[in-house]
């Protein structure tokens, strides 16, 4: 019986079946890590939001962009356990990539106000969104690497026969909705919109 155990054991940890253990907590972990940064940035919002309409004339349809794409990206829960659905994924990147551009045109649009600019405060916080922007793209590449290993593992042999065995199924990597869009610099227009004409 030791001896079956033994062999077990040993066929176990050499057909890839460990790897395939670390780096799904690995996978998990990092995704994680990612939310947490999605969570700092959410948690920010508010205070950025409470800043800039303090400042007279400042654009309300903004800060009402901003505050609708932050309520969408945060009422998608994406947890480790659901990871391995692709539409999921897909409807989680999209949200996040609303409340990201709503950001970006808050902070251009921000600009145009001299005491807003002027405002420590307000500097303040669009240091730390800076900052948390960065850390979201740490943490998104550090989850595309360990997806990328899990990947190439449950792909390759003799360790796709583990991943068939055990259902260790691929796992969706975080992809750019449309890639072209990021080819394209963002247009911001300053000018007001001219009047209707009166009937």
């Amino acid at each position: 019986m030791l001896g079956w155990v033994l062999a077990s054991s040993l066929t176990l940890s050499g057909c890839g079946y460990n790897q395939f253990q670390q780096l799904d907590e690995q996978s998990k972990a990092a995704w994680a890590e990612v939310l947490n940064q999605y969570q700092r940035r959410a948690d920010l919002i508010p205070n950025v939001v409470a800043t800039v309409q303090g400042e007279a004339g400042f654009e309300q349809e903004t800060l009402t962009r901003v505050i609708e794409a932050r309520a969408k990206a945060t009422s998608i829960q994406l947890t480790p356990e659901v990871l391995n659905d692709p539409q999921a994924l897909q409807r989680f990147q999209a949200a996040q990539g609303q409340l990201g551009s709503a950001l970006s045109r808050l902070m251009v649009v921000s600009e145009r106000y001299p005491t807003l600019k002027a405002n420590q405060g307000f500097q303040d916080l669009r240091v730390q969104l800076e900052g948390t922007e960065n850390r979201i793209t740490v943490a998104r590449n550090r989850y595309i690497k360990t997806v990328q290993e899990y990947n190439v593992l449950a792909r390759s042999f003799p360790t796709n026969l583990t991943a068939m065995a055990f259902s260790y199924a691929v796992k969706p990597s975080f992809t750019v909705e449309d890639e072209r869009a990021l080819a394209t610099p963002p247009k911001v227009d300053f000018g007001k919109p001219t009047p209707a004409a009166s009937r």
